[in-house]
């Protein structure tokens, strides 16, 4: 049976085998490099599809995130490799952009509001410590190391925000649903509104200097953008879902638009667009809720957008000063990785007694809000990119170097610590049980 359905494809082996052969007989390494380096802009993004579809699963093996395997796959395609691709190239701009748009969307559409009210208080208690202590612990690095005010307290700020990489494991081990991972979600949502919101003021002061009656106005300006937008967007979203909820090519066009308009808005009032996109994914949550139009939506942003921004940044990395920040400013780096992982433990320290936790819940919390990601990273991006009227940028390039190094060892060390206490946790809660 096998040979005769092999018979019937002998057209298609004996093609890739002339092909094959064609390809042996005119291989080259410098030639195939030169003909991708002058290769046209759709060859170039299925390279990029290509290593978005191959790396994250060999990445993966080595129980490295898929981020990781992404900036690699840039640095592969960037100018300090294969130079295939320029890192000054509009078309990756364009990418660049919408990704860091889209990563915010999703991680305002993806906070659940009804496990941050069913333990409101005590998320708040912990966002409020777990957004503080690293902020504080950032900014006395970055003022040892003689950084400007406004700079440190961006640094700071960098390590407030946290990535829930760790939660599918506790999902798995069926510790999701207990209140301290329910509580360290729940802080998720007051760290990363924060975080952006402290990102928004210190852009706006750089670029524009700082005075009393600038920041209170700016103040009143995001006031009253996420008030509308907060308010706004799901009124406006409810009523067009209901006109159209047969058509979901509308919908979906719908929801692209109004990403793409809370983005552009932000700029409108001197905000940066994660900021808006962010807001906006947090105000559609619940209208998207029971459409596939936001299955959809994730679907597009976490299989094309998101994974070809993040190869952009790898393109954009410059090796050699990369390099050089870890040679030359490793104390600094260290530093900044110790003021993370001792700021989120004193946090988890400052709450336990109070919300009567034992160490290995507490402890499963910390690690949980280790990983800095997906915010952290678009936040650093956009306070690289944030220049003054003296051409000067608000954190420098060792920063956001420093930054990288920092999401690569927390996106190791939060979920393999993470799953260590986790089945710390469930075997202890098994052992009460059988004494019981």
């Amino acid at each position: 049976m096998r040979l005769k359905t092999a018979l019937k494809r002998w057209p298609l082996f004996s093609a890739l085998a002339v092909a094959l052969l064609a390809a042996i007989s005119a291989w080259n390494p410098g030639d195939l490099l030169d003909y991708f380096r002058q290769a046209s802009a759709l060859e170039v993004f299925t390279m990029i599809l290509f290593l978005v579809f191959l790396l994250p699963p060999l990445f993966a093996r080595l129980r490295l995130p898929a981020v990781v395997a992404l900036l690699v796959g840039g640095v592969i395609l960037g100018p300090h490799v294969s130079g295939i691709i320029d890192s000054e190239d509009p078309v990756l701009g364009l990418f660049t952009v919408v990704g860091r748009v889209f990563l915010m969307f999703i991680v305002g559409l993806e906070i659940d509001m009804r496990v941050f009210n069913a333990t409101r208080q005590r998320s708040m208690g912990f966002g409020v410590a777990t957004f503080l202590f690293p902020l504080l612990g950032g900014m006395l690095v970055a003022r040892l190391f003689e950084f400007s005010w406004n700079a440190s307290l961006l640094i700071g700020s960098l390590l407030a925000s946290h990535t829930l990489l760790g939660f599918p494991i506790l999902a798995k081990l069926g510790l999701a649903k207990r209140e301290p991972m329910a509580v360290a979600v729940g802080a998720t949502i007051f760290t990363d509104i924060s975080s952006l919101l402290v990102l928004a003021v210190c852009i706006s002061i750089h670029k524009g200097g700082f005075s009393a009656l600038g920041l209170l106005t700016q103040l009143f300006q995001l006031a009253v953008y996420g008030i509308i937008v907060l308010q706004g967007l799901p009124l406006l979203g409810r009523l067009y879902f209901r006109r159209h909820r047969e058509d979901e090519n509308s919908l979906f066009t719908f929801t692209f638009l109004v990403v793409m308009l809370a983005a552009a808005g932000a700029h409108f009032i001197h905000l940066e667009d994660i900021v808006g996109a962010f807001l906006a994914g947090v105000a559609v949550n619940r209208v998207l809720a029971a459409s596939q139009v936001r299955d959809k939506i994730i679907l597009m942003g976490e299989s094309l957008f998101i994974p070809v921004f993040f190869v952009a940044i790898g393109v954009k990395l410059d090796l050699p000063v990369f390099a050089a920040t870890l040679v030359n400013s490793l104390p600094f780096v260290l530093a900044i990785v110790a003021a993370l992982v001792a700021g989120k433990f004193l946090a988890v320290l400052s709450i336990r007694r109070v919300f009567a936790y034992d160490w290995l819940p507490a402890l499963t919390m910390w690690s949980l809000s280790l990983p800095q990601v997906a915010a952290t990273l678009a936040a650093a991006i956009a306070a690289f990119d944030a220049i003054d009227g003296n051409g000067d940028r608000l954190i420098t390039e060792s920063v956001l170097n420093a930054v990288i190094v920092l999401m690569v060892l927390t996106s190791i060390l939060g979920p393999v610590l993470t799953e260590h206490f986790g089945r710390k946790l469930v075997k202890a809660e098994a052992i009460s049980d059988a004494a019981s």
